[in-house]
């Protein structure tokens, strides 16, 4: 477990821009059992590759996107064990992966970007990739 004050400010990226922090598997379990629409989870780590392009590219995504997920929700590894552990339920089959960013639409996880295509990409490749995946999932014109 990471002491809180340590990342309190890698949380409070996130949250400042509208996601809600699911700190508890009953939240977890709460946010994604009535999800609807489309649900944007981000799995936030301490790690480098959270905080070069991970985070920073999802920001960038959902600032310049025009199609964005209904929903911002997420869970950080090594912090809120619980939540974290059952929301790798809800992106099964996927191994655990941390940093990891999921789309869901209407509960069924339908887009994955796992730590390995995170790791030595920048946060422009990233924010380029959710630019079109929100294109493709979020955009209801197209459903």
């Amino acid at each position: 477990m990471y002491p809180p004050q340590l990342v309190a400010p890698m949380k409070a990226e996130l949250v400042s821009a509208g996601f809600e922090d699911l700190a508890t598997a009953e939240q977890v379990i709460d946010t994604m059992d009535n999800a609807e629409g489309t649900t944007l989870v981000v799995v936030n780590s301490v790690c480098g590759c959270a905080a070069g392009a991970a985070r920073p590219g999802v920001l960038a995504a959902l600032q310049r996107s025009e199609v964005k997920p209904d929903k911002l929700v997420t869970v950080f590894a090594g912090v809120d064990q619980d939540a974290t552990a059952k929301m790798r339920e809800y992106l099964l089959p996927y191994p655990p992966s941390s940093p990891s960013i999921g789309i869901f639409k209407d509960g069924e996880l339908v887009h994955f970007i796992e730590r390995h295509h995170i790791e030595g990409r920048s946060a422009q490749m990233i924010a380029q990739h959710l630019e079109m995946a929100f294109e493709e999932f979020c955009d209801e014109a197209k459903a």
